[in-house]
């Protein structure tokens, strides 16, 4: 079974993508903010990681950077920052997609086992 890491600091959102993750059969970690995502990189090894942008700490570009340099673990930023820059920027680090908020939960469960 698949590990996803879910690194978002709203609740709600955290809450919607870990229903829909585990109803399509995935195992769900999460993170409220960049150090404690890094954590869970390093302590659980996940399969794939769902990150914010803006969280508190580290934002979702330092975690990001932080990640690939000794990981290649898929990451898709999940954010409400939706100007091109950000998504280059995102993309440019390392992320390999780049989902905008608000999103489906089902296109994120679609993209995940992708």
């Amino acid at each position: 079974m698949k590990t996803i890491l879910i690194v978002d600091d709203e609740p709600k959102i955290v809450q919607l993508a870990r229903d829909y993750l585990e109803h399509a059969g995935f195992t769900v970690l999460t993170a409220s903010d960049g150090k404690s995502a890094l954590v869970s990189v390093r302590t659980h090894k996940p399969d794939l990681i769902v990150l914010d942008l803006g969280l508190p700490q580290l934002d979702g570009l330092d975690v990001t950077r932080s990640i690939r340099k000794d990981s290649n673990v898929p990451i898709i930023m999940l954010t409400a920052r939706a100007e091109e820059t950000d998504k280059l920027i995102g993309l440019e680090l390392g992320a390999d997609d780049y989902i905008t908020k608000p999103f489906s939960p089902k296109e994120l469960v679609a993209r995940v086992r992708t």
